[in-house]
């Protein structure tokens, strides 16, 4: 009985054993491996009959084959790579025509692999992939019987001819060959030197290192900590450089003084001694009145002092040398910590690339759900970026390319109808700009339909009709919370979430991002992003008292105007100052930044003005002081601060001082679109006299989507925060009628947002009415949530008519006899 037991449970544990190996932890290189190869899957595809990228991407499958994680995966992985290198083979031998649906196969087959090596549902991919295996075969066997078929009555035809045909060039061929053997042996040996060659470079050029990503982080830190204080040291050489100057200059003012006294003393001396010559005894006329024993004790001392003078001047030549030793050190420790900054910066930057099988998976199945024909290409994808920014603006990207996908391809009737070819092209360009990474999302679709975007804009209230806006104006509405052009509901599209979501993401990685688009032709979305986010070269600047940083990646030029010239120019309805390139609005930065325009500086001959720019956005920006341009180290502003549009992150300077960075695309935002904000207030309210809104504030998930079915039953708009940091930002923008908040969240708790709200300068935000909901029932709580100015306090579990009960008591009249 014992061994009819036993068999099952060990087949139970091999399928076990076979499915763990099947969802094996897969390295990093491996990853990196297919995400390269399905790169080169994608060049050979646009020049399939390139003979040197086919043997170089059938080496490369072969390599991967015999990887040993792939090993462990499972034979249906290997053959899925056996069949896709046949494939690849028959499509360069002219044997198998590259179709549409063979692409589709073989960026399947490649799907199929990266899905296992993320462990998902390793097991069921398993599955796929004999059936992946199965179409290839089906259409590969198609293909040869049909080529076959073909060569039999060709060779019928042709085997006598061929016969003597071959007798005759046997003897050519033969001499050919002996006069070629030679050169041919020595060509393959060459040959077969280099391909040795390159695979012990690949290999070198392969060997990686595992470092968690906190502690890289962390080391960067400490080198930027380390760039702070050498910033300090320096700043205290400096200090001690001058006071050394002005030690110098002292010691020499002090050999004058003490050259003059000696110069009187001598002279005192030489009066007195022809006063008393008659009463001086002829054996001390043998002795001159200035030697030794007729000094005078002042005389002495001055000579004392003389002496005292060089040795301190010496010590100050000693000094100097050793500050000068000193800022050569310095200059070579920067030079050393620099170099290291870049190194452990270089470390943390990562291509696009190794995320592009999950952009093509996306673009795949949106695709696929809207029975639309895309193809998803690269340019520029090797260049690198910050791994933190790659990893946030993956999301982002998604969500632009189903919009693409959704918004932007046509329907392949639609473009035949247009003229254009069946497939649809949604292309991802990367290049360098100096500090800046440049992103490019295009597509051949429709474009975006400003009409469509203009009548959805006054119906919402974003806008009146007699209003002329530009293009660049009409494409921003699309950035607005809660903004779509959709007509249906669905998962891909029309739920009103997503690009306000991408502009916030962009904007918070310290980027830009600009729409250009062509109706029937196609739109692109340009993204600019820095480089890096723990290091950037900045313009130190003065306005209204306070120190700033802008990133020199946004100044275009640097300028100086006379002061009564930029009176006049100000005095224009629209003061503009005509650069080489062109005209750029004229704004004092302090009036941007909330001071007074005149400052300390205004009685100054000439200002200094600064030429930012933004995308198409232009700026002339008057400062009153430059400081120079220097290296600084980027930190977060943290929770309080970054709730403030106008800086994108602060840094410390030498001296310990902290200074702030400034968001130049937000600031040219600010100044370009005061005209539609102020339209988009006036709206505000129409909006709001025509049903009221409801903000809900708290971090479960569950509780905001319970609670918004409950209050769109009853007629009114809702709008959701996470926490209290989430609810400032979206107060700058619209003003609830009644406020639900919670009292334990992250970044911000309810009482510091209601603190923040009810000392707020803003009336409007200041006189929201507050029902605070919470499992804190005690009377602690509720007592603290008074004093600071909350109207009810309600506990967890709530009562649906209690609630409804508080909102209706706290609404404006208009709404109370249209909501029960």
């Amino acid at each position: 009985g014992e061994t009819i037991d036993e068999e099952p449970e060990q087949a139970i544990a091999s399928q076990q054993h076979e499915e763990e190996s099947i969802g094996i932890e897969i390295s990093p290189e491996l990853l990196g491996s297919i995400a390269n190869l399905q790169s080169d899957v994608e060049a050979w595809m646009s020049r399939p009959d390139d003979e040197v990228l086919t043997g170089e991407l059938v080496d490369k499958i072969g390599t991967l084959k015999q990887d040993e994680n792939i090993v462990q995966k499972g034979d249906s992985f290997q053959k899925l790579l056996e069949t896709i290198e046949r494939l690849t083979q028959a499509v360069n031998g002219g044997n198998q025509l590259l179709s549409f649906d063979n692409k589709m196969l073989i960026e399947s087959a490649f799907e199929s692999i990266q899905k296992a090596t993320e462990g998902n549902e390793a097991a069921e991919q398993s599955k796929i992939n004999r059936e992946l295996i199965d179409k290839i075969d089906q259409i590969l066997d198609l293909e040869q019987k049909k080529q076959t078929e073909k060569k039999v009555p060709d060779e019928i035809e042709t085997e006598a001819a061929t016969a003597t045909a071959e007798e005759d060039i046997a003897e050519k061929e033969q001499a050919k060959a002996e006069l070629i053997s030679s050169q041919e042996q020595a060509f393959q040996l060459a040959e077969e030197e280099t391909k040795e060659r390159r695979r012990h470079t690949s290999r070198v050029q392969h060997e990686m290192v595992r470092v968690r990503s906190d502690l890289l982080d962390e080391l960067v830190n400490f080198a930027g900590e380390v760039s702070i204080y050498r910033s300090r040291v320096e700043q205290q050489i400096g200090g001690f450089a001058g006071n050394l100057g002005e030690l110098d200059q002292t010691v020499i003012r002090l050999r004058e003084q003490l050259r003059h006294l000696d110069i009187e003393t001598e002279a005192q001396i030489d009066a007195r001694y022809h006063d008393n010559v008659e009463r001086l005894n002829e054996d001390d006329e043998e002795f001159d009145p200035l030697e030794f024993d007729r000094f005078t004790t002042m005389q002495q001392l001055s000579r004392s002092m003389a002496e005292s003078l060089n040795d301190l001047q010496n010590i100050e030549s000693s000094l100097a040398n050793l500050s000068r030793e000193t800022e050569t050190l310095l200059l070579q420790q920067s030079r050393v910590n620099s170099e290291l900054q870049e190194s452990l910066i270089q470390t943390r930057m990562m291509p696009l690339v190794e995320h592009a099988p999950r952009l093509r998976r996306v673009v795949r199945q949106t695709a696929s759900e809207l029975k639309k024909n895309v193809n998803l290409q690269f340019s520029g994808v090797e260049v690198e970026m910050d791994r933190a920014i790659v990893t946030r603006i993956l999301a982002p990207l998604e969500h632009m390319l189903r919009n693409s996908v959704s918004h932007g391809i046509e329907s392949p009737a639609q473009r035949k109808k247009a003229g254009k070819r069946k497939d649809g092209i949604i292309e991802i360009k990367l290049f360098q700009e100096g500090s800046e990474i440049v992103m490019l999302i295009s597509d051949d679709g429709a474009g975006i339909n400003k009409s469509a975007i203009v009548k959805k804009a006054i119906k919402q209230g974003l806008m009146n009709k007699g209003d002329k806006l530009s293009d660049q104006e009409i494409y921003h509405f699309i950035l607005a919370d809660g903004f779509s052009t959709a007509e249906e509901l669905s998962q891909i599209s029309g739920r009103g979430v997503g690009m306000d979501v991408v502009v916030s993401e962009v904007k918070q990685l310290g980027g830009s991002l600009n729409i250009n688009s062509e109706e029937g032709v196609g739109t692109t979305f340009t993204i600019r992003l820095p480089l890096s986010l723990t290091a950037s070269r900045a313009l130190l600047i003065k306005a209204a008292d306070h120190q700033y940083a802008i990133p020199l990646l946004s100044v275009r030029g640097i300028e100086r105007i006379e002061h009564s010239r930029l009176l006049e120019v100000m005095k224009q309805e629209k003061p503009t100052y005509q650069w080489v390139d062109g005209d750029y609005e004229l704004h004092y930065l302090s009036e941007l930044l909330g001071f007074d325009k005149g400052g300390a500086h205004t009685d100054m001959l000439r200002r200094p003005l600064l030429m930012v720019q933004s995308g198409e956005l232009r700026m002339a920006l008057i400062v009153d002081v430059l400081h120079g341009s220097r290296e600084i180290v980027v930190k977060s502003l943290g929770t309080q601060l970054s709730v403030l549009p106008e800086f994108s992150g602060a840094s410390i300077m030498g001296d310990g001082s902290v200074i702030l960075i400034l968001d130049i695309p937000a600031l040219l935002r600010r100044s370009t679109q005061q005209h539609r904000e102020h339209l988009k207030e006036k709206v505000v309210e129409k909006v709001s006299r025509s049903e009221p809104v409801i903000m809900v504030v708290d971090d479960s998930i569950t509780v905001r989507k319970v609670t918004e079915r409950l209050l769109k039953k009853q007629q009114m708009q809702c709008v959701t925060a996470k926490d209290g940091v989430d609810a400032l930002s979206q107060l700058e923008r619209m003003i609830p009628d009644v406020m639900l908040l919670d009292i334990e969240m992250p970044r911000m708790d309810g009482y510091e947002l209601a603190t923040n709200m009810r000392n707020s300068e803003n009336e409007a935000i200041k006189n929201i009415p507050i029902i605070m909901i919470t499992s804190r029932t005690g009377d602690k709580h509720r007592q603290r949530a008074m004093e600071i100015g909350v109207n009810a306090y309600l506990g967890k579990p709530f009562a649906e008519s209690e609630l409804l009960e508080n909102i209706h008591h706290y609404l404006p009249e208009e709404f109370k006899e249209r909501i029960q």
